[in-house]
């Protein structure tokens, strides 16, 4: 068995919550704004393609999963403001005229949003992975709230693939995740210097081997509200715990 999918039901319940997501929310998006952890470059890039393709990022997968459709436009008047936002505060921005949407960005929208109408950007982490640096980026982005943007941290509160059901993972994940959430429940002035210090947290290493799946959390925490954020879902695929998290 590929483990690195799971078995049939390894992932249903994180397509449920994805389903009922949409209707959580205030009101619908007028767009969304994917900070993806399947991107990176050596600024911060959005993606300003009106009519975004597919990327099939993945391998070893079955046949039909290369044939997903997915056709949300894109918003190049958006990608260019966020470039501008975060150029304006002082960040490396840039923009992608032809970047289409990797499978971090597909693959749970269109489980959240399957009629694919709301327009989406895409935004690349900075390949310093610099935790500061993409909270800083995040309170950028602040003001897009307001204007119905939804920010979406797409990645994993648990990302070691080669940790999937081995025997000490379970504790591990699970501590990881405790500190995860303690740091992002906290008050915003504390969860940003415990985020920004992620890497000292009990297996972080373990639960990270390499941060890109992480540092799209710290974009959104950084353009949370002052309240402090919250986990709105949690499992244990495969013997590993992963959350998600929301900032109202």
């Amino acid at each position: 068995m590929d483990w690195s999918w799971g078995p049939p039901d390894t992932w249903h319940a994180t397509q449920r919550f994805l389903e009922g997501l949409a209707a959580t929310l205030p009101a619908p998006p007028k767009a969304l704004l994917v900070i993806s952890g399947h991107w990176e470059e050596p600024a911060f890039t959005a993606s300003a393609a009106p009519a975004p393709r597919l990327i099939f990022d993945y391998s070893g997968f079955p046949e039909h999963t290369y044939r997903l459709t997915w056709p949300a436009p894109g918003n190049p008047q958006l990608a260019m403001r966020v470039a501008d936002m975060l150029r304006q505060a002082g960040l490396p921005s840039a923009i992608d005229a032809t970047r289409g949407f990797d499978h971090g960005v597909f693959v749970p929208l269109k489980v959240v949003f399957p009629n694919a109408e709301i327009p989406v950007v895409t935004l690349s982490l900075a390949a310093s992975l610099d935790p500061a640096l993409h909270l800083a980026a995040g309170r950028a982005l602040v003001p897009l709230r307001d204007e119905g943007v939804l920010i979406v941290g797409s990645g994993m509160s648990f990302h070691n693939l080669r940790a999937y059901m081995r025997p000490e993972t379970g504790e591990r994940a699970r501590t990881f995740d405790d500190w995860l959430t303690r740091a992002v429940e906290s008050p915003a002035d504390e969860r940003t210097a415990l985020l920004a210090e992620w890497r000292k947290a009990p297996f972080a290493a373990f639960a990270h081997p390499r941060e890109e799946h992480l540092i799209p959390l710290l974009v959104a925490a950084g353009a949370g509200s002052h309240a402090p954020g919250k986990r709105v879902f949690i499992d244990e695929p495969m013997g590993a715990r992963v959350s998600a998290y929301r900032f109202d």
